[in-house]
């Protein structure tokens, strides 16, 4: 599609997101930006452009993918679930060091087809190989957030040059969709102190940033009582245990000034008493990953208690190496998938409420508050078409309900998967 002619989709319905559903509606869209969402009798009196009639479908924002890690995509299987969460991790670090550049970079652009193919069209990735990007960018029409991975305890580099090293790639990767960020590991897996200078960068140049927090109950009980196995075993491993002890991890990054807007807190599974509110005054972002949270058996995510204190809540894939498999199953990431586990486990959770979480709380996670996650004027044309049949009252639970490819996706409104015929 030419980006500067004015395009018309019509389809039997339109699931804006930010607005009710409206049956035989159309979305006019030119130079990769909506222009009207309406009925198809008010639209086309209003503009004049090139009309595709996309028949029984339904057309709603792109799904955003808040937590991904691309780069494992190909581990998929590997690791059964683990009684131990030490143990996953010993696992996957080992896999990791038999990993070649090519199996990192096949294993990404493996990801990005499944994502691109189930109607995801942005995608918070966290990046532990720098150097496929901006390679990987160019083999993809998704809009990537790649957040630079940070650890540091096992390396004992000093921080300063940790986030040095990070902010000199980012300084040399330009795209027109995709852009980059930070991703401190994890509490554990790294210091206070990059905790806190990656949160000071942050602010200053407007990047964002993932901390995988309060994942696990050993991880929780490692910072709140110093003890566990997770302490034991970093602990032997001569990381300096001095900040363990009377704190959750969520606490740890408010003493360490980590919480923020700019803050994505991956998981956040384990919670003390006061943590959601915490998150809530800073604006801090959660995003949780229905799947993963299976695959390790963690305690019930602790939904109510965030959506109640007003954290925005929002959904990823995760990767692949921590979804339980069953013989001859195929597993991919697919937000879909991620929908339906999240609505097994929370029967009183609206369709429509998991489809914002899918859409319009994943884009004020990543900073796209009014630009991608809903269908509106001033909007990026990122839109996916799905098959619609049944009644448009209750398209919300009929899309999470959908399983396959989609049957077509605009990216910046360019198809990034052309409607059949």
């Amino acid at each position: 599609m030419p980006r500067d002619t004015l395009f018309i989709l019509r389809s039997r319905a339109v699931l804006p997101i930010s607005r009710p559903a409206i049956e035989n509606g159309a979305v006019a869209f030119s130079g990769g930006q909506i222009l009207a969402v309406g009925r198809w009798k008010d639209v086309q009196k209003k503009f004049s452009g090139d009309v595709v009639d996309l028949g029984e479908t339904v057309l709603l924002p792109g799904l955003i993918d808040a937590h991904c890690h691309l780069d494992y995509t190909d581990m998929a299987g590997l690791f059964p679930p683990r009684k131990s969460f030490c143990d996953w991790i010993k696992l996957i670090t080992t896999e990791k060091s038999h990993w070649s550049f090519s199996d990192y970079a096949t294993s990404w652009i493996n990801g990005a087809r499944q994502l691109l193919r189930s109607g995801t069209t942005t995608v918070a990735d966290v990046e532990a190989v720098p150097e496929l990007l901006p390679d990987v960018w160019n083999a993809t029409p998704l809009r990537v957030l790649s957040l630079l991975e940070m650890t540091g305890v096992k390396s004992r580099r000093e921080p300063e040059l940790i986030l040095h090293d990070a902010l000199d790639v980012l300084k040399e990767i330009q795209h027109e969709r995709s852009y980059g960020g930070l991703s401190p590991h994890a509490p554990y897996s790294t210091t206070p102190d990059l905790l806190r200078m990656a949160a000071g960068v942050a602010r200053k140049q407007k990047l964002r940033v993932a901390t995988h927090i309060a994942e696990s109950a050993t991880e929780f009980e490692m910072f709140k009582n110093a003890s566990g196995e997770l302490h034991h075993w970093l602990e032997n491993n001569n990381r300096d245990m001095s900040d363990c002890g009377g704190v959750s991890p969520v606490q740890l990054l408010a003493r360490h000034n980590a919480l923020g807007s700019h803050l994505m807190a991956i998981h956040v599974n384990y919670l003390a008493r006061g943590d959601a509110r915490l998150l809530a005054q800073k604006q801090t972002s959660v995003v949780h990953c229905p799947r993963s949270h299976d695959f390790f058996s963690h305690a019930a995510f602790p939904f109510a208690t965030l959506q109640r204190a007003g954290v925005n809540i929002c959904l990823g894939t995760d990767s692949l190496a921590t979804v339980r498999t069953k013989p001859r199953q195929v597993i991919e990431l697919n937000m879909f998938d991620e929908m339906r586990a999240f609505s097994a486990k929370h029967e009183g959770v609206s369709p429509a409420m998991i489809l914002m979480m899918a859409t319009v709380n994943g884009a004020r996670a990543i900073g796209m508050q009014g630009k991608s996650g809903e269908l509106k004027r001033g909007a990026f044309a990122d839109i996916i078409a799905l098959p619609c049949s049944g009644d448009v009252g209750e398209l919300s639970a009929a899309v999470i309900q959908h399983k396959g490819d989609v049957a077509a996706s605009l990216i910046g409104g360019e198809w990034a998967i052309a409607p059949r015929g």
